[in-house]
């Protein structure tokens, strides 16, 4: 597999071999060499669940506590007090019928979607557009809601969303290069407690198997499994 100057650079800074603390993962992607962008922090944890069975899906959302670093477009399908509560709680786009249907036309500008209850039923039959993307409100990730304001507030703070996908991973964004590391790290126990209390109930054995933290154009640092296992 080709390794650009950069890669290899950055691999030099640390062992491959060895799992360290957060921290100190953290400050060693500080260290090594970078591009001239504020570079996203990425975390991917490998769960021990089988996420061919419906009892062992995980899923959810959370607010991290020291936000993203990212500027988030939302959107939000309500009428009436929920969608005056939506604009003034900061969502760039809101609607109803119309907004729907623009999406409908292939309008994808946004980041999060946001929908009350009321209004699934219609924005139920763009899953087919918005499913892909990872665009599809859900009660589950707390964007199916009557709190409308309360939601987008949290999405525009800094709410990130967390799945297992078919290889029973979790990668989630927990902020930018730019971030003092403390931030880094509560970020990161945020996210590692969601992921410890959505453990389902049916599985066996060791749940989070492994880690690794990354920034956008850097090699994955490996996470030592007393780290994980401290909350």
């Amino acid at each position: 597999m080709f390794r650009s100057k950069l890669y290899k650079s950055q691999q030099e800074c640390y062992d491959r071999q060895q799992k360290y603390s957060t921290v100190e993962a953290f400050e060693i992607i500080k260290k090594m060499s970078h591009v001239k962008f504020d570079e996203t922090i990425d975390v991917a944890f490998r769960l021990g669940i089988d996420p061919t069975k419906s009892d062992q899906n995980v899923r959810g959302a959370i607010p991290l506590p020291k936000g993203t670093g990212k500027k988030i477009t939302v959107a939000v399908v309500a009428s009436g007090a929920q969608a005056d509560d939506a604009k003034a709680a900061g969502a760039e786009v809101v609607g109803f019928d119309d907004l729907i249907e623009k999406i409908k036309g292939g309008w994808l500008e946004f980041d999060i979607l946001i929908a009350t209850p009321e209004a699934m039923k219609q924005v139920r039959p763009l899953g087919r557009v918005l499913g892909p993307r990872g665009l599809m409100p859900n009660p589950k990730t707390g964007t199916v809601t009557d709190a409308v304001g309360e939601a987008v507030k949290e999405a525009k703070f800094g709410r990130v969303e967390y799945r297992a996908d078919k290889g029973a991973c979790v990668h989630v964004a927990i902020g930018k290069l730019s971030f003092p590391a403390e931030d880094l790290k509560e970020n990161f126990d945020a996210i590692l407690s969601a992921l410890v209390k959505a453990r389902p109930a049916t599985t066996k054995g060791t749940y989070i198997l492994g880690c690794t933290i990354s920034s956008t154009m850097g090699p994955g640092i490996k996470i030592s499994g007393k780290e994980l296992e401290r909350l």
